[in-house]
């Protein structure tokens, strides 16, 4: 990966971002992975009567923190996306015929 000489490099914040989201992603895998194999071995019946109750809903709770972040996340990213796809003010109200 090389980089021209005149494009800067990154700041200490960029590189701590980037590593926060590798292990991020590392981790998310990791919790998919886990709850898939419980969901495959386990009905929900077990899980729900064998876990620590107080632990479990804190877990819940906490997924659906990161959920929602995620959503967030992605609505950006398709507004962002639309805006990009804009027609260029030049072509704007002109039919194509």
């Amino acid at each position: 990966m090389s980089k021209s000489s005149n494009e800067p490099g990154l700041n200490i914040e960029q590189v701590r971002l980037i590593s926060d989201l590798r292990i991020m992603h590392a981790k998310v895998y990791e919790l998919f992975e886990i709850v898939s194999v419980i969901k495959k071995r386990h009905d929900e019946g077990s899980i729900r009567r064998f876990s620590d109750h107080a632990m479990l809903d804190q877990d819940i709770k906490r997924v659906d923190e990161i959920y929602l972040w995620f959503v967030r996340l992605k609505e950006e990213g398709l507004r962002l996306t639309e805006s990009n796809r804009e027609e260029p003010a030049v072509l704007k109200g002109l039919k194509i015929v």
